[in-house]
């Protein structure tokens, strides 16, 4: 199981764990957390489902939403960076996305931007286009995806 794989390899580096989560609603970190001992490694998770969580929560600057939308990965990547800056954590996962249904024509359905900021390192971002295949189906994959990035940071 991959989570336990992040949990594992952040309490062997003696490492936090942070989420900063929007279409996810907080899967990541309900994923870490149904493991008995992950509060050894995970430090909290952000469920910034609105534009203003972002902002209050984790200081995604108003510019940056304004000009590439919450959808993007530069909006991920200031929520990740964000996630570090309000935590104790060491590293962080940010998920933000358009799980469905709709979509636009310039950000379709299944489009899912993710930033990874581990402390001392350029913060990662990449966005996968998982397409059309239902709100549950995006997020399962986006929960999953997010947890990759976590466990290969931290290898």
């Amino acid at each position: 199981m991959i989570a336990k794989t992040v949990l594992d390899l952040a309490k062997a580096r003696n490492l936090k764990v942070a989420t900063a989560e929007s279409c996810t609603g907080g899967m990541v970190a309900a994923a870490l957390t149904d493991i008995p001992g992950s509060s050894a490694v995970v430090d909290r998770g952000f469920v910034t489902y609105s534009n203003e969580a972002k902002i209050d929560m984790l200081g995604v600057r108003p510019d940056t939403l304004a000009t590439f939308g919450a959808v993007s990965e530069e909006v991920a990547r200031e929520m990740a960076e964000g996630a570090i800056a309000q935590s104790l954590a060491d590293i962080a996962v940010a998920i933000t996305g358009i799980a469905g249904p709709g979509g636009s024509e310039h950000k379709p359905e299944g489009r899912v931007c993710f930033g990874l900021c581990l402390k001392g390192l350029k913060t990662q971002t990449e966005t996968v286009e998982f397409g059309a295949v239902g709100r549950d189906r995006v997020r399962l994959l986006s929960r999953d995806h997010a947890l990759e990035m976590l466990a290969h940071a931290l290898a």
